[in-house]
């Protein structure tokens, strides 16, 4: 595996890196790989560790190339600079897909929480857009700026026939970013004849990752085999997107 880190902004320390297969004559037909850029949460204060490294860990074992992206955060976050590092950070990937042995057509962004907020206005208002979404627990209202760095806009509003094919998971006992969140953007997407799917389960609170012992720091509530198999079925669902 090659490793990595590029700054688009080192003054706000927006950083890209990278994680990349090794091509191997045994899989040809794997030289060229669809990628995942995963936006981790943080609230727009910090980009969660736990919700990026393990991330890239676990798309890296299913054949794709990785890469995190972490945004202008706390004073720097105001709405759209985060979105200008995230446009930043997809057009490096496409411009340079032959260096990162990458499909420029099947590039999906992961995004968490506050993550998940600046994943989807990518999807949404990007002048540059990602070919699929995929949204954990993410903060799509404007009422979530209470519990932000800076206040953002609500992204449903923001949906149209651009907006690629959306994958979301949440909790119905999340507290922090409430179930609506979600629901809502499914409700544009279908209103605007976008494919998705969503998985809402019922248990588990904020900030789940992978819900995996490795990723939850010593917190038993972070472990949760019902939520954890929201990636097989995300992978399943790349999988048909990706066709």
């Amino acid at each position: 595996m090659i490793t990595e880190t590029i700054y688009l902004d080192f003054d706000k320390k927006v950083s890209l890196t990278s994680y990349l297969l090794d091509t191997s004559e045994e899989m040809k037909t794997f030289k060229q790989r669809p990628a995942v850029l995963i936006f981790p949460g943080g609230a727009y204060k910090f980009c969660s560790d736990r919700e990026a490294e393990p991330i890239a860990a676990a798309f890296l074992a299913e054949g794709y190339n990785a890469f995190i992206l972490r945004y202008s955060l706390n004073e720097d976050s105001v709405f759209p600079q985060p979105l200008n590092d995230a446009e930043k950070a997809l057009s490096l990937l496409r411009e340079n897909a032959k260096k990162y042995n990458i499909m420029c057509d099947k590039i999906a962004v992961v995004g968490f929480s506050a993550g998940g907020h600046l994943a989807a206005a990518l999807g949404t208002m990007g002048s540059v857009r990602p070919n699929a979404l995929v949204l954990g627990y993410p903060c799509i209202l404007s009422s979530t700026s209470k519990i932000l760095a800076s206040p953002v806009p609500s992204l449903e509003k923001e949906v149209d026939k651009k907006t690629p094919p959306c994958f979301i998971f949440s909790t119905c006992e999340d507290k922090t970013v409430p179930v609506e969140n979600s629901l809502e953007f499914a409700r544009a997407l279908n209103k605007n004849n976008i494919p998705f799917e969503m998985h809402i389960f019922t248990y588990g609170q904020h900030g789940l990752s992978l819900a995996k012992a490795h990723t939850a720091n010593g917190n038993r509530d972070y472990v949760n085999s019902d939520f954890s198999e929201w990636f097989n079925m995300c992978v399943s669902w790349l999988e048909k997107i990706f066709i």
